[in-house]
């Protein structure tokens, strides 16, 4: 029962992110993508290739 009390205590000390936190996340990912546009671009491209070029052979 004891456990139990500490770690019902433990889960109730944990806090959600803050909104600070998330825009942060959301401006890096956001970096992120702008720095490696065009080898995404490029990756996306050659995946829509492969799949189209597979599915011609079905």
């Amino acid at each position: 029962m004891e456990f139990m009390r500490k770690i019902n205590g433990k889960l109730k000390e944990k806090t959600g992110m803050g909104t600070v936190e998330i825009i942060l996340i959301i401006v890096v990912l956001i970096g992120l993508v702008l720095i490696f546009k065009t080898q995404i671009t490029n990756v996306v491209n050659t995946i829509f290739q492969k799949i189209t070029s597979q599915a011609n052979k079905i």
